[in-house]
């Protein structure tokens, strides 16, 4: 069966998979493993893909970022290419390093987030490279370390990570350790390294139920979420933007018109991005979300950090419209 052509769009979280050619392994001592690491970090900085999760063991490693305008494609390129030519001369041998084409899932953030951040870093504890989760926290070639504040790693996007298990620094870091407590007797997770149906619905058993009860849904083996997710992701793969501009382009110009609206409607900037849910906010966000993305080529995941809210709910503004006119309006308060 022909591989299905890999899905680039910028600004989709991404789960990605690298293994050794042959189970063989990837790095053999810390100079691999910092320059592997150090490539990780400058890379992701020169091209904004925010990295979120990483862990580097011996004979593979995963990613969890959120591609940028470039696209995942140049960016595992740059850092698979320019790392396995310099293991080569380290080394002193010919050939692939790495297995032919890298796995990379899309991921539905609001489903799978917290999910894929805990699997990530607890691959080490897995790998039995360390003994318990205190040993984690000093293992060097993992994301978890930085979260903990045992490594420093600017490139790494810490501070929206722990945004997700608490508002202040003390009460996510509490939350987040005791997360990654509880992962530790889940065991391999497969429903979390692959896309498609069986994956995102838990496995075979609860497949076969909604076959039963005559359900069926979307499914893709490069998605992981659900149906209504899959429809949303193909479908925005297919289109191709009506203008181009450059992401500094594309902020600016989201801003700008975030600044009319906000005045237009007598908000606040802060306000619009507080995550409120009152109403006459949430139809501002969704001419916002409209206009950004249809006009100026935005991504999702850039109008949900400019409107302070998941790329996911943005999905769901550009799928709602007003019942009565179907045109995209804000009402006045």
């Amino acid at each position: 069966m022909p591989r299905q052509a890999r899905l680039d769009t910028p600004g989709t979280l991404h789960h990605v998979i690298i293994r050794g050619i042959e189970k063989k392994n990837i790095v053999k001592n810390k100079y691999d493993r910092k320059d592997f690491v150090e490539r990780l970090g400058n890379l992701s900085t020169e091209t904004e893909t925010a990295i979120f999760a990483w862990a580097l063991l011996s004979n593979h490693a995963h990613i969890l970022l959120r591609s940028s305008v470039s696209g995942i494609s140049h960016f595992m390129r740059r850092l698979l290419t320019g790392y396995a030519i310099n293991y080569n001369l380290r080394h002193k041998r010919n050939g692939h390093l790495f297995q032919n084409r890298y796995k990379s899932i899309i991921c539905e953030e609001d489903s799978y987030f917290r999910e894929l951040v805990r699997y990530i870093h607890l691959n080490p504890l897995r790998a039995k490279l360390v003994e318990n989760l205190d040993g984690l926290d000093q293992y060097l070639w993992s994301g978890h370390s930085v979260l903990v504040g045992k490594q420093k790693n600017d490139w790494q996007d810490k501070e929206y990570v722990l945004g997700w298990f608490g508002k202040s620094k003390k009460e996510a870091l509490k939350a987040y350790r005791n997360y990654m407590k509880k992962g530790i007797g889940k065991g391999r997770r497969p429903e979390l390294v692959g896309g498609g149906l069986v994956r995102s619905k838990g496995g075979w058993s609860q497949v076969k139920s909604m076959r039963r009860a005559d359900f069926r849904e979307k499914s893709d083996a490069r998605i992981l979420g659900s149906g209504e997710f899959v429809e949303q992701v193909v479908r925005e793969a297919s289109i191709k933007v009506k203008y181009q501009f450059t992401q500094n382009e594309r902020k600016r110009k989201a801003e700008k018109y975030i600044a009319e609206v906000c005045k237009q409607e007598r908000l606040n900037i802060i306000e619009l991005r507080s995550g409120s849910r009152r109403q006459h906010l949430s139809r501002a966000r969704a001419l916002i979300a409209n206009h950004i993305v249809t006009n100026f080529g935005v991504t999702l995941a850039e109008a949900a950090r400019s409107l302070g809210v998941s790329t996911s709910a943005v999905s769901k503004m550009l799928n709602r419209q007003d019942r009565l006119t179907g045109k995209w309006i804000v009402r006045k308060k």
